[in-house]
């Protein structure tokens, strides 16, 4: 065979496998969002310099702000379970990060300060008053640096099963940046992202990490976290790509040793990493906790009444 003729069929194949590749992440899309779980129409949009932000509003009362865990699966969903409650003694924000949920999810670089903007943008736009915060998980990182870039504009924050201190001040290195890089390929990346984030994936991550009674992993919930991750104007693969590029993180040190606003942290009992909460409070004593029995990342939704008891305790004091 003439080197014309294998250059012909080299490029035959690698057109006709990058057409399959594509309609594979075609068919994904499809499959996920069949059902369309998100759509919400009692919600309303944000139009932020970077992209329109979903965010539900609901209640009357003292302004607060309920952020989600930093994860392409994850949204406002995750309050479900709380959010009627705190609305009967608050105003109550339920936000979709940008990337996230129903909110834009624009190609570019996700960091910690985009969050931090974010947040101080939305208080000061949206809800135009002082307001508390609950926050989950990574997310918390950027309820701290907003309060450390303007503390007036923020009274009290919860963070729920936070971050480990030491992985969030990971900076991003030759390895992540490849990785970064690759997810963000046109094709191959989004075929990569997809193997990634597939159903099974989302299940294990409940019934391994997020709920520590397994048989509570309810299948609405599951479907809901799998089509948000590939749901929405963008592509969800460019947080993700960020979030393994380690561009989200920020040092909790200089955040923490910074601040006198009151925190309140709400630890699952069977959470992995069970010495946060001392990091935490050796940077910063005044930091009160508890601990929900029976639970793992995400106590809102498995012991939504206990959650609620803690958060009351909290948050119930005069204005």
């Amino acid at each position: 065979m003439s080197w014309k003729k294998k250059f012909i069929t080299g490029i035959t194949l690698a057109s006709t496998t990058t057409l399959a590749i594509h309609m594979i992440n075609r068919f994904v899309y499809y499959a996920a969002t069949l059902d369309n779980l998100l759509a919400n129409p009692s919600g309303t949009y944000y139009n932020w310099k970077f992209g329109k932000i979903y965010y539900k509003k609901t209640g009357k009362g003292h302004p607060l702000l309920l952020i989600h865990d930093l994860t392409t699966y994850s949204s406002g969903h995750e309050w479900n379970k709380v959010l009627d409650t705190l609305a009967k003694t608050n105003t109550v924000y339920r936000i979709d990060l940008l990337g996230c949920g129903r909110s834009d999810k624009p190609n570019l670089t996700y960091t910690n300060y985009l969050y931090v903007q974010l947040i101080n943008d939305f208080i000061k736009h949206v809800i135009g008053e002082q307001t508390d915060i609950i926050a989950t998980g990574e997310s918390g990182a950027f309820a701290v640096s907003a309060c450390q870039n303007n503390d007036s504009i923020i009274r009290k924050i919860i963070l729920v099963n936070p971050s480990d201190i030491k992985s969030l001040s990971r900076i991003p290195t030759q390895q992540s940046k490849a990785l970064f890089r690759l997810i963000n390929l046109p094709v191959i990346g989004t075929l990569l992202y997809n193997i990634l984030t597939r159903r099974e994936n989302v299940h294990s991550l409940f019934s391994d990490s997020y709920y520590y009674n397994r048989k509570k992993v309810e299948n609405e919930t599951v479907n809901t976290y799998y089509e948000t991750a590939h749901a929405g104007e963008g592509s969800p693969k460019h947080l993700a790509a960020s979030l393994s590029g380690h561009y989200t993180t920020v040092d909790m040190n200089h955040c923490l040793r910074s601040l006198t606003n009151s925190i309140y942290m709400i630890m699952g009992e069977k959470e992995e990493n069970i010495e946060i909460e001392k990091k935490y409070k050796s940077i910063l004593p005044s930091i009160e906790s508890v601990t929900i029995e029976g639970t793992k990342h995400l106590p809102q939704l498995e012991k939504d009444k206990k959650f609620i008891e803690q958060v009351n305790l909290f948050l119930d004091d005069e204005y």
